[in-house]
């Protein structure tokens, strides 16, 4: 370890890509509309264990999560069987959480191939969601209002799968209202619910959301995706916001994420690391380790 970190601490979002054997259409020909960083080209190249390696040598996690990373949607059960090979090769990732169209009609054929891996842990579905706070709506096909979507999520529970959730905070009174309905379903909401709008309306409006997502108990949260186009990631930015997401939901519902390589546009993994680690300073030893470990070795159940 590195002086940013002198205990263990786990990952809980990181992704691998390999182009010159896997199909990944947001990386290969596809661009993502309003993608939150602004240009990602810089991100189309491989990046496996060995990158992840040198981008973490001062300060190698002890465990990690990979989450989906937009593999071809054909057959998102490969993704989870070429990770296995990975991880059985080099270590890495610890769990998988993989993917699956909720709203598809093979949807239950999908969550059973995920579960033959003894690494799976859940299933990330970005559902349809709106791209500007003026234009969120209740009620929208292939959203978390969906009936046949939520037939699909209500599938992950036969499995003892977890949710991961990217979704803009305006449209988390859907995840709130998912959470409720479905107790026994974990849902990890991700990237901090992405406060983009760092004016005071803005970061007040994402507050208030997230206080309503937080009355839910099955919720938690990474901590994690707090860039901002056009700016290297600062601290002066980024504290006051993981401070609040932890005031919001409690030091046993956070957890660190780095969300590499895509957050590699914006900063260092030590930066980012370090930026975490101040944010934290202010609570004590046992809550520290709590978010910076002990909550993601519980929510996605590594022990």
């Amino acid at each position: 370890m590195s002086e940013i970190l002198n205990e263990p601490f786990v990952d809980a979002h990181q992704h691998f890509w390999n182009l010159d054997l896997h199909s990944y259409p947001w990386l290969q020909g596809e661009t993502v509309p309003n993608f939150r960083y602004g240009d990602y080209s810089a991100l189309r190249r491989n990046y496996l264990p060995e990158d992840y390696g040198r981008d973490t040598a001062a300060c190698a996690p002890a465990k990690t999560v990979h989450i989906e990373a937009e593999w071809a949607r054909d057959d998102p059960v490969a993704e989870t069987r070429w990770l296995m090979e990975v991880a059985a090769r080099h270590g890495r990732p610890t769990v998988i959480v993989g993917h699956a169209q909720l709203d598809r009609a093979d949807v239950a054929e999908v969550l059973a191939g995920h579960a033959a891996s003894p690494l799976m842990r859940g299933i990330r579905n970005k559902p349809v969601t709106a791209a500007r706070r003026e234009d969120a709506r209740r009620g929208v096909p292939g959203s978390m209002d969906d009936e046949r979507w939520r037939r699909g999520y209500a599938l992950l529970a036969e499995h003892g799968m977890s949710f991961d959730l990217q979704a803009p905070w305006w449209n988390l009174d859907q995840a709130a209202a998912l959470a409720h309905d479905f107790p026994d379903t974990q849902l990890v909401l991700n990237h901090t619910g992405l406060p983009s709008d760092r004016s005071d309306a803005g970061l007040q409006g994402w507050r208030d959301a997230m206080a309503r997502l937080a009355r839910e108990p099955n919720v938690a949260v990474k901590i994690s995706g707090l860039g901002l186009p056009g700016r290297a990631w600062a601290q002066p930015d980024n504290v006051p916001v993981i401070r609040d997401a932890i005031d919001i939901f409690g030091p046993e519902r956070c957890m660190f994420a780095s969300n590499y390589p895509v957050d590699s546009l914006v900063a260092s993994y030590d930066t980012i690391l370090a930026g975490f680690v101040a944010a934290i300073e202010i609570y004590g030893a046992r809550e520290r380790r709590a978010l910076l470990h002990d909550n993601a070795i519980r929510i996605y159940r590594m022990a």
